[in-house]
């Protein structure tokens, strides 16, 4: 565990988790609203796939707060961090095949900060309880 005070690593824990969904709500709004035509000149992705990561990314954001702001079934949020982890992979692995290990660095990045809500929010405070 990087952090040993329980408030230090709750206040840390809401930090990313507020970051990570502004990010994915925006993104995901993004995909929503765009025109199809306009993303799969920037993505070489089907936009029926862009638009369903759209929604899965809006659904992620939602999952990252509102379950543990609310307590209504905490254990919500490391799944909802675990699946845009796997959002993420696939972002990473498409960005590095097309601009390189530089464009895969961002991606990564927020895997590993989802990884880490994951791993905190569902076992160390968790056990601490």
């Amino acid at each position: 565990m990087l952090l040993k005070n329980k408030k230090a690593l709750t206040i840390t824990l809401w930090t990313i988790q507020g970051l990570l969904a502004a990010l994915f709500l925006f993104a995901g709004a993004m995909k929503l609203t765009i025109p199809i035509e306009a993303m799969t000149k920037q993505m070489p992705m089907p936009g029926t796939f862009l638009r369903f990561i759209g929604v899965a990314e809006v659904f992620g954001a939602l999952g990252l707060v509102l379950p543990a702001l609310l307590k209504i079934r905490p254990a919500l949020t490391p799944l909802a961090a675990s699946g845009l982890i796997i959002i993420m992979v696939g972002a990473t692995v498409l960005s590095w095949m097309i601009g390189g290990i530089t464009a895969a660095l961002f991606p990564f990045i927020i895997a590993l900060l989802l990884a880490f809500v994951a791993y905190n929010r569902s076992f160390v405070l968790t056990a601490r309880a």
